[in-house]
């Protein structure tokens, strides 16, 4: 069996009054990918948040990589791309590789932000601040800028938004990549089709909790499960 490189037990979020995550538990072994698919509201953005050491639960624990260790050698272990980009806009794509390369104390941050330039074909606007980016290279930036450390554990927020067909290809190509080289991936996607075509496994978040787990699935089998998943909530939410 692969090594387990994400393991979340008993997961709490509460912001007040409101629950974002109600006791979530998940593992994610090496060389796989999980699919998070959920409606809006249900947890999932909070959820990666929590696994990127970017919020703290109310309660829960959560384990990225190896045991030991403090809250900050976790998080690099962890390759972030969200729905913000962490890009700074008055540096060029460059400059914004390089200093993210340095803060992660890449060996050589040059070869680094060449290499990841040429993969997300940026080499032409390299030198464009980020701010006189458009959204599907501002896009592609980010990835750049996630995986610049070559991290085990890389947690994705909607990666896909933004990027056009071509660029969404090679993300997915990269994606799978990283799986086969021994990465674990947590991918949070309303794409159904998306989820059934990348993903091991695939967890249904609904209302803060997991409604429903499986192995790979096709999409319709996915939407099936969603649905179902969907009902079960509603019935519960109109018992309380």
């Amino acid at each position: 069996m692969s090594a387990c490189l994400v393991e979340a037990c008993g997961l709490e979020k509460r912001f007040g009054t409101l629950v974002a995550l109600a006791g979530v538990d998940l593992e994610v072994p090496a060389a796989s990918v999980l699919a998070v698919v959920g409606p809006n509201g249900a947890g999932k953005t909070t959820l990666l948040r929590i696994l990127a050491g970017l919020a703290r639960p109310t309660r829960g624990s959560v384990r990225i990589g190896p045991a030991g260790g403090d809250r900050l050698a976790a998080r690099g272990r962890v390759g972030y791309i969200g729905h913000a980009s962490f890009l700074y806009p008055a540096l060029s794509a460059r400059e914004n590789l390089l200093f993210a390369a340095r803060l992660y104390g890449v060996a050589d941050p040059a070869r680094r932000a060449r290499e990841l330039l040429a993969e997300q074909e940026l080499e032409p606007v390299a030198e464009r601040p980020a701010g006189s980016f458009s959204r599907g290279l501002a896009q592609r930036l980010a990835i750049a800028r996630g995986l610049v450390h070559d991290p085990p554990v890389v947690l994705l927020d909607e990666p896909f938004t933004g990027l056009d067909p071509g660029s969404a290809d090679r993300l997915a190509e990269r994606l799978e990549r990283l799986r086969q080289g021994g990465r674990a991936l947590v991918l949070v996607t309303h794409d159904l089709a998306q989820a059934a075509a990348l993903a091991d496994r695939t967890i249904v978040l609904m209302r803060g909790r997991v409604a429903h787990a499986g192995q790979r699935a096709d999409a319709a089998d996915l939407e099936a499960a969603w649905r179902a998943a969907a009902g079960r909530a509603a019935l519960q939410g109109g018992a309380r």
